[in-house]
Formats: structure tokens, sequence, C-alpha cells
């Protein structure tokens, strides 16, 4: 019994839980205390509910996200606006944490070789509206020259990683929402051991929320023992503030500058289905060797500044050294929470209306907009073969409960719904007509699209495009179709509770 309680105790979810439900309840109780000894405050903090309602009408806002809040602001007078101003996305919130990250563009003006983003738009205009989005509001061009693989699984993903890093010579950058204690860990941590106290330069960035069940909460100290320059991504201190939401989602594996690893794998043994958690794990990634390393690098070095306060240092030691043939386009980028862009989200939509013949996707949760759900629709009303691929077993089953709500307006809208039998589908893939795809960390939810920092890669006439487009095919063979039948089989009492949960939804 004291050995349980003392897990309970050391584990710093069940604690920073109790200490944040804590806080609620002192803030509600004081509310209480004071509106007793002050009969204007219920009427004030009514105005002020008020107030924020109206404003969230105006706020240039996802409609879906106000809507949520304006919910809970009316079931709420009292509070909910009050709970507003500490947890909701305002500018005050934002700016806590805004100021610190503010990322300059790359400058690849001294790089011995041009971007081609310009020269993708001249001679393949299909591609030039995505290009040209992602170069202007995220500083990040297309390249050529770059070797493209594409993984099926995370354990082919971790074969070629360790093989890689036993290579490296000048640095290695990691930064990855989870790391876990176990072979997958333990196998990379024994390298970058050995490569540190070769001196190359090993650094090593994780989220705290994301590895807070997974690492001891020092952890970074201990890696910083072994030679290893390791950093905790945004801190998890346990008070009401929403920038406790703001995750650094991102995975990342960068190798002197011009090896380069991206997908939906965590270091961790379940993404190479070392441990079995939830079935069998379903998990893409992709290596780029040349070019198109410059912009993961110059991605992972804006983080790291914006975590350490190190001056990014110039590029020109960390740019890609070898040429190889090229092989279509390349363009890596990331999207942040912390501006009024939503460049995943945008990057997506782009993607699904231009689709002219088929759009596929695989995303392990389906949390939608009204603007996701409408791009959809269109596609595929207007004939495009659109398909979405979700998990068969759930890691979250309040989510799962809200991503199976959509199935029914999805499938009479003509997309083909399927789930992953053998168990938990994890990747973020989206691929359409033969010439487009991207492969990378974002989610098809709120979390991924507004709350996350994430990345991703767009692959232009590559290789890369046939290579996902196959693996979904041959993934459909062991999904399950959602159909008619399938959909009458619903209890109506599940599924209003899903409908309810939907209602909350940008909040899970």
């Amino acid at each position: 019994m004291r050995r349980k309680l003392g897990r309970l105790l050391g584990d710093r979810r069940f604690v920073g839980g109790c200490l944040l439900a804590a806080q609620l309840i002192i803030v509600m109780y004081f509310l209480g205390w004071a509106s007793s000894k002050w009969g204007m405050l219920p009427h004030f903090l009514t105005v002020l509910s008020t107030i924020i309602v109206i404003w969230l009408v105006r706020k240039y806002d996802n409609p879906t996200y106000k809507i949520t809040w304006i919910i809970v602001i009316l079931l709420l007078p009292l509070f909910g606006g009050l709970f507003y101003l500490i947890w909701g996305n305002t500018p005050f919130n934002r700016a806590r944490t805004q100021h610190k990250y503010e990322p300059k563009p790359p400058d690849f003006k001294d790089y011995m070789r041009k971007p081609a983003t310009e020269y993708l738009a001249e001679h393949f205009p299909r591609h030039a509206c995505c290009a040209r989005y992602i170069s202007s509001l995220n500083g990040m061009p297309v390249w050529t020259n770059t070797e493209a693989h594409y993984f099926r699984l995370g354990e082919e993903m971790f074969a070629s990683m360790c093989e890689e890093l036993r290579g490296a010579h000048k640095f290695i950058f990691l930064e990855y929402f989870i790391i876990e204690e176990g072979i997958m860990w333990n196998t990379i941590l024994d390298i970058l051991k050995r490569k540190a106290d070769e001196g190359v330069d090993v650094r090593v960035l994780y989220d705290d929320v994301g590895s807070i069940a997974t690492l001891p909460q020092h952890y970074d100290r201990f890696l910083n023992t072994l030679g290893i320059r390791a950093v905790r991504f945004n801190r998890f201190v346990p008070t009401l503030n929403t920038y406790l939401n703001y995750r650094n989602h991102r995975k990342m594996m960068i190798i002197d500058g011009n090896i380069s690893y991206m997908g939906g794998i965590n270091l961790a043994d379940e993404y190479i289905n070392r441990k079995v958690r939830f079935g069998h794990w379903k998990d893409t990634g992709i290596m780029l060797r040349g070019e198109g390393t410059a912009n993961m690098t110059s991605l992972f070095l804006q983080m790291w500044e914006y975590v350490t306060g190190e001056p990014v240092p110039p590029l020109d030691h960390y740019l890609p050294t070898v040429k190889l043939p090229p092989d279509g386009y390349v363009q890596p980028f990331a999207d942040s929470p912390l501006d009024d862009l939503n460049i995943g989200e945008s990057i997506y939509l782009q993607i699904i209306h231009n689709a002219r013949r088929y759009v596929y996707i695989t995303t392990p949760y389906l949390v939608l907009d009204n603007e996701m759900i409408t791009a959809l629709t269109i596609a595929a009303q207007s004939g495009v073969d659109v398909r979405i691929l979700t998990p068969g077993i759930p890691d979250k089953k309040l989510v799962y409960m809200i991503t199976r709500s959509y199935y029914q307006q999805l499938h009479r809208a003509g997309v083909k719904i399927y789930e992953y039998r053998p168990g938990f589908l994890h990747a973020k893939c989206i691929v359409s007509d033969d010439d487009t795809a991207v492969v990378g960390t974002i989610n098809m939810d709120f979390r991924s699209f507004f709350l996350h920092f994430e990345c991703a890669t767009c692959f232009y006439n590559s290789s890369v495009v046939t290579a996902v487009k196959q693996d979904v095919l041959e993934t459909l063979n062991v999904c399950r179709q959602i159909d008619e039948a399938w959909l009458h089989k619903v209890p109506w009492l599940r599924s209003i509770a899903a409908s309810v949960l939907r209602l909350f939804a940008p909040l899970l």
C-alpha cells in the first residue's frame, strides 16, 4: 500500500492534476465568498461574461473554438468569463509566451545552392500556391537535389536512424514530444554518449508534458552530465494558464546537416512495436539526405533559441554539404500556436481543394472544424475519391468517441472512412493525385491545428508521393470500411454522448 501511495505521489501527472484542481476550487470558493461579501460582484462577473461573449463573437478566431467557449460561458455566467481570461486563447495569455518566440526566417543567400521555390512555381504551377504560401509565411523554401526515403513502420525508421547516427561527425540534433527509457531510446542514447565523447555537438530537446510519464523530472540534468546538451520544452508548472497547452509536438532528428528524419514516430518502444499497448502500432516517417535538410536544421535552431535564449548561430556551419540527384521537390515546414496563422490546416485544405482524382488521409484523431468538414464534403461530392484512415484500437477513448461522431456526416457526403483493424494508426499523412504528399506530426484535430508546435514535409513530384500512396492502399487491406450497416449499429445513447463531447472538443 505504501509503495502504491509513493508511486502515486511521485507521479507528476497526479500531483499536477491535484494542484490544478485545488487552484480551481480555491478560485471558485473565493468568488463564492466574495460574492456573499460584495453583492455587486455577481453582477460584475455576469457583465464581464457578457462582454467576453460579445468580444468572442467579434474576434477573428476559429468559429468552432469560439462557440465552445461561448457555451461554457453561458452555462457558467458567474465563472465562465473569468475562466476564459485564465485559460482561453486571449492576446494577454499568448503575449506572455509570444514575445519569446519570434523566429527569424533563415537566410540562405550565402549558401552555395539556391532554393527551388520560384523554379517549382514557374515550371509546376499546380504547386505554386502551396509552395509560396509556406515560403512566405514560414520562411521555409523548397529544395531539390535531395534524396528522400519513406518509412512505412517505426521499426524501419529506427534501424536507419541508428545506422546514420553512428556515422555522425559534427552534430546531432534531436527534438521530440516523447522520449521513454527502453530499447529504442537506450540504444540511441548509447550512440549519443559515444558521439558526445568524440566531441560531436549533441543536443536533445524534449517536451516536458509529453514525457511527463516516461522520464524522471530532471532527466535533462542527467543528460547534461553525459556531455549531451539537453533542455525541456515549456516546463510543466501546475498553474491555471493557457500556455500549458502550448506543447512541442514536433519530432525531428538532424545529423551533420546532411541527413534528417521527421514523422509521427517518438522515441519510445511502442512506436517500433517492441511494446504492445494498443495492438499493432502503425506509424510513418521520412528521411531526407541533401539540401532539404537545411529547413529542418533551421527549425531546430529556432526552437533551441526560443527555449534556451541562445542566439541562433550563423547557418554556414550547419548547412548541407552534399549534393544529390534530384528526386522531385521537398519543403519541410513548421506551425506555431503563437501567431494568427494556421499553416498546418491551411496546407491540408489547399491539397483537398486542389485534388482532382483522389486524396487519402491517415490520422490517429479526427476532430474537425467546419472548414475542414466543408472541404472534405465538397471534394467527395465533386467526384474526388476521398478516403480517411483512423485507428481500430484507440489510445484515448473520449477522443475516439469524437472521431467516430464525424463518420455519419462524412460517409453520407461520399467520404470513405476506414479503421485500421490490427491496432493503433498513428501515421499523419495526406497524399493526392500522384504528385503531392505531406508527412509529419500534424493530426487532424484542434490541438495540432491550433495549440501545438508542429512540423511536416511537403513533397512535390517525388518518389515519396508514390510510396505514401502505395502504403495507404496496402494498409486498406487490413482496414474495416465504415458503411451504413456499421452506422446503424451505433447505440443512440453513445451517439448523443459523442455529439455532446463534440461541443467541447476544442478544449479536450
